[in-house]
């Protein structure tokens, strides 16, 4: 009698919410067994409550991913619950308030930094580690930057910086993981509509200082553009992909 098929694995950050529950959802879809993670319980209940409702397969692990010990618990957990991993969609991130760079707390600088950047180096670290020992060896990363990631908007210095830092990391494990069948991926997002950017609808401010509301796109889109890098062989790798509200201000001039 033949055996079942070794399920695909894959770790959603953030994906208590917006763009990181449209990506597990998906995920699910596809096929996948997925483990929620972030650091409110509640909201990642939730999604796994749905999965199960589907017939899918998904727990929920809270961890914060600006903490090692707590990175590490998640993925000591996810290697003994299924001895490997497949895909990490590294996407828990913060923004700060956007105010001139003198205005900015330290503190809010820093919160940026360990969740944007420290935060994406743990999960990747931890990622990297599994895929390197686990049979048959090797695995996916998809990074979540963002237009930030290529040019800024006003008074975002904390949160542009991360993102380019974000790029710079996902180069740098894609070139790494080479000898370990390791790819990386980076999606860049532009106005996805979720609850943590619907204000953006009421106005945003432009880089000549006018204040001006912006063409929003619908999340699934980002969660299709996902499923798609995740579905890839790792003989392929979509290094960068970008996508956006097709009539938002990124190519024109500001």
């Amino acid at each position: 009698m033949a055996s079942e098929p070794t399920p695909r694995v894959a770790l959603v950050t953030g994906a208590g919410s917006g763009i990181g529950r449209a990506v597990a959802l998906g995920l699910l879809k596809d096929g996948f067994h997925v483990v929620l993670s972030g650091r409110r319980p509640e909201p990642l209940a939730a999604v796994a409550d749905e999965a199960k409702a589907a017939g899918q397969h998904a727990i929920a692990i809270p961890a914060d991913v600006r903490d090692e010990q707590s990175v590490q618990a998640l993925f000591d957990a996810i290697e003994r619950r299924f001895g490997r991993l497949d895909v990490l969609f590294n996407n828990a991130g913060v923004n700060a308030p956007a105010v001139p760079m003198d205005e900015l707390p330290v503190e809010r600088w820093k919160d940026v930094i360990d969740t944007n950047v420290t935060g994406v180096f743990l999960c990747a670290r931890a990622a990297f580690g599994l895929m390197r020992r686990q049979t048959p060896q090797g695995g996916r990363i998809i990074n979540n930057g963002s237009i930030s990631a290529h040019a800024p908007r006003p008074f975002s210095s904390p949160y542009t910086a991360s993102k380019h830092a974000v790029l710079g990391l996902t180069k740098t494990i894609a070139l790494d993981g080479r000898p370990y069948n390791i790819v990386c991926s980076q999606i860049d997002i532009g106005n996805a509509l979720t609850e943590l950017s619907a204000r953006m609808t009421q106005g945003v401010r432009q880089a000549n200082g006018t204040m001006a509301t912006e063409p929003m796109m619908d999340v699934q889109h980002v969660a299709e553009a996902v499923r798609y890098m995740a579905g890839l062989p790792l003989s392929t790798n979509v290094l960068n992909m970008t996508v956006m509200a097709s009539q938002m201000p990124f190519v024109g001039r500001g």
